[in-house]
């Protein structure tokens, strides 16, 4: 296959060589094309392809403004030129140049998404449509690429590009918010990060510790006091304080074959109980914790 990478580290000298390769006719492109495509000629490939090598670099300088080295792009463009290769059907009534120049552009335009933001921007076809007629409509503007746009400017290039305010609006922020480490510092004065500013979710691990220490010493008064108690007494608690969902006086009191009104009663009687307990044990705040 073509080597993209004798096209690497191109400089001003190379990208003037490329454009002074003479360009194929359509009789010599059609022929290569089926040499390529019919029999894996790869002398044939690296001709077609280097004869519109010129494209890769033409393009390159409409995506100047977007910040990327010009070699990265024609390299990017090359992949889309190769790309064109082993798609283009020679039979067609199309010239390969024709054909190859959506491919490039394409490539080209990939890359720029790839690597504008670590944010991934342009994820929908109208997002990708917005984020290259914006560069271009403020070129036709004549708006200054370096600073924020004004209303007057946002309103419009919204209405020459026929799209919404907002949507300008949005695409803005993502073109001109610039990427910002977590682990920039916050200031000169400070050795905080930004990233010591986020809030987890997550439980402190030291708080995580102390909750389960502290669980389980109440877990520990409380069976203490519950021992303190009868059977029947101990059982109406549990079923009524300690479930999930608790029982209701009146199936208890079928299943201990007593009242619901006595129910009530043993259960007001056990909960004295249990308080006078744990304040015995903790002290008067601390027994209202557990049993609230």
């Amino acid at each position: 296959m073509f080597q993209i990478s004798q096209f690497q580290g191109l400089d001003k000298k190379l990208i003037r060589t490329i454009m002074t390769i003479p360009l194929l006719s359509r009789e010599e492109e059609t022929l290569l094309a089926k040499e390529w495509k019919d029999k894996g000629n790869q002398k044939s490939l690296n001709k077609l392809i280097r004869a519109y090598l010129r494209i890769t670099v033409s393009m390159a300088s409409r995506f100047r403004h977007y910040g990327l080295l010009k070699t990265d792009l024609i390299q990017e463009g090359t992949l889309g030129l190769m790309e064109a290769a082993n798609r283009f059907d020679p039979d067609r009534e199309v010239r390969f140049s024709t054909y190859a120049n959506w491919w490039v552009r394409a490539a080209m335009q990939d890359y720029v998404l790839r690597n504008w933001s670590i944010v991934r921007t342009g994820t929908t076809a109208a997002h990708k449509a917005l984020f290259f007629g914006l560069k271009r409509t403020r070129i036709k503007l004549n708006i200054n690429h370096g600073s924020p746009l004004s209303l007057t400017e946002r309103v419009a290039i919204a209405e020459e590009m026929n799209v919404k305010l907002k949507d300008v609006e949005s695409m803005e922020v993502r073109l001109y918010g610039a990427d910002q480490s977590l682990n920039n510092e916050i200031g000169d004065d400070t050795a905080q990060c930004w990233q010591d500013l986020l809030v987890s979710p997550d439980k402190i691990p030291e708080d995580v510790v102390m909750l389960k220490n502290d669980t389980g010493v109440k877990n520990r008064i409380l069976e203490k006091a519950l021992s303190s108690l009868s059977e029947r007494e101990s059982y109406i608690i549990r079923e009524r304080q300690l479930r999930d969902e608790s029982l209701t006086l009146s199936s208890l009191g079928k299943q201990l074959g007593i009242s619901k009104e006595r129910v009530r009663q043993v259960e007001a009687i056990a909960m004295d109980k249990l308080k006078c307990s744990i304040l015995s044990d903790v002290g008067e705040h601390a027994s209202a914790e557990l049993l609230n």
